[in-house]
């Protein structure tokens, strides 16, 4: 078994990066506001862990909306932030690099509560999956957190403070604006585990 993460940088993936210890890490530029920091996010944890890391850049930005992609919301978005179909995109693109090195399995950082969409659900992971084991090299996509909150994913991963300090959460920019959705979760979650930000330094 040859295992790829799609290492985001933040901090659902860089905790199964630690607890998992993939062979390989993918991490995508596809035009996201805080791409930079993200690769750099994922760049540093790849470094510390001795991963294989490998980076995409595929411009999508015409086709998001809201905060992650810098323009207003789409009067059809369900959320803030719109990228439609966008795990599926990451998923396809992560696996078409993965494929060249041989992976058998490829990893999301899917959590307990990302079922808010419905590709964040296990019938989804499921169903990409089977598509992806259907086409060349019978790849198989697994969620290793699903069922876990991103609070107990930090636990059960022995993720170090340092190691979280890495992790870049931020919707809006390379630099956290400290109130969006993602920065939002992020202090929230280390509140929840205990690593104040003295202990992050």
């Amino acid at each position: 078994m040859k295992t790829a993460l799609l290492l985001s940088g933040g901090m659902d993936s860089i905790a199964i990066a630690w607890w998992k210890r993939p062979d390989i890490a993918i991490t995508l530029d596809y035009g996201q506001r805080a791409a930079q920091a993200e690769i750099k996010a994922a760049s540093a944890i790849c470094s510390a862990l001795k991963i294989e890391h490998h980076v995409i850049k595929v411009d999508c930005s015409s086709l998001g909306s809201g905060d992650m992609a810098g323009a207003e919301a789409d009067s059809n978005a369900p959320t803030s932030d719109w990228w439609p179909y966008r795990n599926q995109m990451l998923i396809s693109l992560a696996a078409m690099k993965a494929i060249t090195f041989g992976v058998t399995h490829l990893w999301i950082g899917t959590v307990k509560s990302d079922s808010s969409h419905l590709d964040g659900t296990l019938a989804f992971v499921d169903k990409i999956s089977e598509l992806m084991s259907f086409q060349e090299g019978n790849m198989i996509v697994e969620a290793p957190a699903i069922e876990l909150s991103t609070t107990e994913l930090v636990r059960v991963s022995g993720v170090t403070p340092g190691g979280l300090a890495w992790a870049h959460s931020c919707h809006k920019a390379n630099i956290p604006c400290g109130n969006c959705r993602g920065c939002n979760k992020y202090f929230q979650v280390l509140d929840e585990v205990g690593y104040g930000l003295d202990r992050l330094r």
